[in-house]
């Protein structure tokens, strides 16, 4: 953490803890999670909707399109291999859709044959 001055994590609300808050703030990073409903909003609490919006799209091409779920891997040396090649296959789809001046970046329908 040192190695990363001004590093923000972004958590859902489940990394409730005062002794995290402390841990985290030594080293100088900022936690960035929803508040309670019974508590004051945090400072940039409103681009999480966004990020997390972002985040399961994501996820849900991975999951869907590139069948992550299904990924095969028996070893985590091999979960972590098959999902690299899902994230750079979608990475170039996006790339390729950009380039050629699609509307929708992230879609890899053209390539599901």
């Amino acid at each position: 953490m040192r190695e990363r001055p001004g590093l923000l994590i972004l958590a859902d609300k489940g990394y409730v803890s005062a002794e995290l808050d402390r841990f985290l703030n030594q080293y100088g990073v900022q936690l960035l999670r929803p508040s309670y409903r019974n508590l004051a909003p945090r400072p940039g609490e409103g681009l999480l909707k966004s990020v997390r919006q972002l985040i399961e799209s994501v996820n849900d091409t991975l999951k869907g399109q590139l069948g992550l779920e299904q990924h095969g891997g028996r070893t985590i040396e091999g979960v972590g291999a098959r999902v690299g090649q899902r994230l750079l296959a979608m990475t170039c789809a996006i790339w390729h859709n950009r380039t050629t001046g699609r509307t929708v970046t992230r879609s890899l329908i053209a390539y599901d044959h």
